[in-house]
């Protein structure tokens, strides 16, 4: 296996649960920053799953049924990486009173009220747009909505500092990412989001995907000091619902 693809695989192995190979186990903090370059493509791969699921299940299942599925699939897919990252974020911004209380929090196993009511939120409200989604929308959105949400990570991460002194998860990725990773992660999404739903609908869908991810750094940079791993798979999760859930009033709109 070339070393060509290594960035990719590292991306693969550390966004989903499916080990591809043993050879790429011990990346360099430089690999992981290249790795994020890559996260809008394995988006694209986890997208095509579900499109093909749902293509399948729809002959057999009624679209309730459906759209539960799809959302175990990418859950069990990713590990619950994001869901997991989203709980913690909200639990922490809720109970401490400083940042080395809230970070503290984040890092406890457990998941509070705050956490649960959060995750829970997110997914009926994404069960529920898969459920309403357009007929002639569904196989587009699908494909894309993994591949906006990591991108957004990859815009979110960019010249972010890392919130605990001592270094954890995220830290190697933003300390070497540049802006040629963001900028070949967007033109990926772009072209996919062109192809998908046309110039217009997807330049606004990025713009407004652009702006949370930096609006979201600079409140986590507020209240925590920086980002975390946590607070992108937050972001992560909060932009896939929300373009599942406005995707199609955009598309409607333009």
């Amino acid at each position: 296996m070339t070393t060509h693809l290594k960035p990719l695989i590292c991306a693969w192995q550390f966004l989903t649960a499916v080990p591809v190979s043993r050879d790429f186990h011990d990346p360099a903090p430089d690999e992981l920053a290249g790795s994020m370059l890559w996260y809008p493509f394995v988006g694209i791969l986890l997208g095509g799953l579900l499109a093909m699921t749902d293509v399948f299940l729809a002959r057999w299942l009624p679209r309730e049924a459906v759209a539960a599925l799809l959302i175990l699939v990418l859950v069990a897919m990713t590990r619950g990486l994001h869901q997991d990252g989203l709980a913690d974020t909200l639990d922490g911004l809720a109970g401490g009173r400083t940042a080395s209380d809230r970070l503290s929090i984040m890092r406890d196993p457990r998941i509070g009220a705050i956490g649960a009511t959060g995750l829970f939120l997110s997914l009926i409200l994404r069960y529920g747009a898969l459920v309403s989604l357009p007929e002639a929308l569904r196989l587009p959105v699908l494909l894309c909505m993994p591949a906006i949400g990591r991108w957004g990570m990859v815009v979110g991460a960019y010249g972010a500092s890392y919130a605990r002194a001592e270094g954890g998860l995220a830290a190697p990725f933003l300390a070497h990412l540049s802006a040629r990773h963001v900028l070949g992660a967007t033109i990926v999404v772009l072209c996919l989001m062109v192809w998908s739903f046309g110039a217009a609908p997807a330049l606004v869908a990025l713009l407004f995907g652009g702006l949370f991810s930096r609006v979201a750094t600079a409140f986590y940079r507020h209240f925590l000091g920086g980002i975390t791993g946590d607070t992108l798979g937050a972001t992560n999760e909060l932009i896939e619902v929300s373009f599942v859930l406005f995707m199609p009033l955009l598309v409607t709109w333009s």
